[in-house]
C-alpha cells in the first residue's frame, strides 16, 4: 500500500497544467461551462517565473486549477489579448465566463495557498 501510495503521488506531481489557446478554451467552454482562467505574462517577468515554478509546476495544484478551470496563457509580448483587456502588471489571471463576463481579476505572483484561496469560490 504505501509503494502504490508513493507512485500515486510521485505521478500527482509530474502532472503539469496542459495550457489551452484562447480559441481551444472558448470552444472547451461551450461543452462545460467552466470558467477560462486566463494568465497574462510577459518574456523575462521574474514574477510570472516564480508563479510557474512554484505554483503551475506543483502536480496537486495542477489538478486543482483545471478540476475548476480552463487554464490559458497569452504573453503580452507576442500575443493579442482578448475582449479587449488591457494589463499593466504581469502576472496578471482573469477569469471569464461563457458570456465573455470577467467575473474576477486577480494581478500579481502569490503562493499556492493564496491562489487557491483568492479561486476557490469561482465557478
Amino acid at each position: 500500500m504505501k509503494t502504490f501510495l508513493m507512485a500515486f503521488l510521485f505521478v500527482l506531481n509530474l502532472h503539469a497544467i496542459e495550457w489551452k489557446s484562447y480559441e481551444e478554451a472558448k470552444a472547451i467552454q461551450k461543452q462545460n461551462n467552466k470558467l477560462i482562467m486566463l494568465d497574462v505574462i510577459r518574456t523575462n517577468c521574474r514574477y510570472c517565473e516564480n508563479m510557474e515554478r512554484d505554483v503551475f509546476s506543483d502536480g496537486a495544484m495542477g489538478a486543482w486549477i483545471e478540476e475548476r478551470f480552463i487554464p490559458v496563457k497569452l504573453n503580452l509580448d507576442t500575443d493579442t489579448l482578448p475582449l479587449g483587456l488591457k494589463v499593466s502588471f504581469t502576472p496578471s489571471f482573469f477569469f471569464i465566463d461563457k458570456h465573455d463576463v470577467i467575473v474576477k481579476k486577480i494581478p500579481g505572483a502569490w503562493n499556492i495557498e493564496d491562489f487557491q484561496s483568492m479561486t476557490k469560490e469561482l465557478k
